[in-house]
């Protein structure tokens, strides 16, 4: 828990120890935890440089109060994370402005070997903020169900995942239960007979695409924003439509359900649009990103067939989505 602020597992164990203790020697502090005295010795000292320990005599050490040792330290890392961020925007802001110059030939990158195919399909979920789009096919081409280390931590800070997966895939090693940990993690997946391509598409703006014959040495495109990426994306929210959903029932078992509707989300947007609110405050009520409240509006428009806002406000009360006529309440 403390590794945030600079602290191993030892030194946080000490630290604890002393805070229980109110002070003690090394020797008594390691029989207290289980551990080398060596290791804890080394640990106290890192704690009296770190401010979050003294030694009033010699072989006794104390606890720093932790609110203010512990606060301290907190916002010397806060100091250096938003100096991080400060420099990561400026150097998104440079990249954008890098892209935006691009001759047609740099907007399409060709990756080459098992190795690096595996490190960019890695490297575009780490980099995502907003949302992943992914087509999955029966036949890996570098990466294997289980060789997915980064998604759970994309999930755990915001990233959506929409996959469509092809039948033939639910037999490859290892996929049902990486179905069943996604879907657990709230992740939205559907199911189809075949999909056209192994694809990802990382917040609509980068994509990654296959390239080279079966048996051939893996290699992938890495599609920068333009044409072709406008292609693959509607490619993909057609199979995305056309597919059904997977859930998990009762039992934990996967469940195929029936052709999708509007989810809660969708519904409370919908119900923020129906007050007057815009995109805009929609996503900031709902901390969402902007451009992902712009989808689920376009797909509310999908499923309800219109084409207006005024539009989907009706078909919604006729299709039963809310409870009454717009304007009346």
């Amino acid at each position: 828990m403390l590794g945030a602020v600079g602290l191993d597992d030892v030194q946080e164990a000490a630290y604890r120890g002393l805070v229980r203790l109110g002070g003690a020697g090394p020797a008594e502090l390691a029989d207290r935890l289980a551990l080398g005295e060596p290791a804890v010795a080394a640990a106290l000292h890192r704690l009296e440089e770190r401010g979050l320990a003294a030694r009033p005599r010699p072989g006794r050490w104390v606890p720093a109060p932790p609110g203010v040792a512990l606060g301290a330290l907190l916002t010397r890392r806060r100091q250096v994370l938003d100096e991080a961020e400060r420099t990561a925007t400026a150097l998104a802001a440079t990249y954008r402005a890098e892209v935006s110059r691009r001759t047609t030939h740099e907007l399409v990158e060709v990756v080459t070997g098992a190795s690096a195919v595996s490190h960019r399909f890695l490297q575009l979920q780490m980099g995502a903020e907003e949302e992943l789009c992914v087509l999955v096919t029966g036949a890996p081409v570098a990466v294997t169900p289980t060789e997915n280390p980064v998604e759970e931590a994309a999930v755990a800070r915001g990233v959506a995942y929409r996959v469509v997966l092809e039948r033939e895939a639910l037999a490859l090693p290892g996929q049902l239960a990486e179905l069943t940990a996604g879907l657990g993690r709230r992740q939205e997946v559907r199911l189809t007979d075949k999909v056209p391509t192994k694809l990802v598409v990382a917040d609509r703006t980068l994509a990654m695409l296959p390239l080279g014959a079966p048996g051939a040495e893996p290699a992938a495109l890495v599609i920068h924003a333009s044409g072709v990426l406008d292609l693959l994306l509607g490619m993909f929210e057609r199979v995305w439509r056309a597919a059904l959903p997977l859930g998990l029932g009762s039992d934990g078992e996967l469940v195929e359900d029936a052709p999708a509707g509007p989810d809660a989300t969708d519904l409370r947007i919908l119900a923020l649009l129906l007050v007057g609110m815009t995109d805009a405050s929609v996503a900031k009520q709902l901390r969402m990103g902007l451009r992902t409240v712009k989808r689920r509006v376009s797909r509310l428009m999908e499923l309800a067939g219109g084409s207006t806002r005024i539009q989907l406000g009706w078909r919604a009360y006729e299709l039963g989505w809310i409870g009454g006529p717009p304007g009346r309440r």
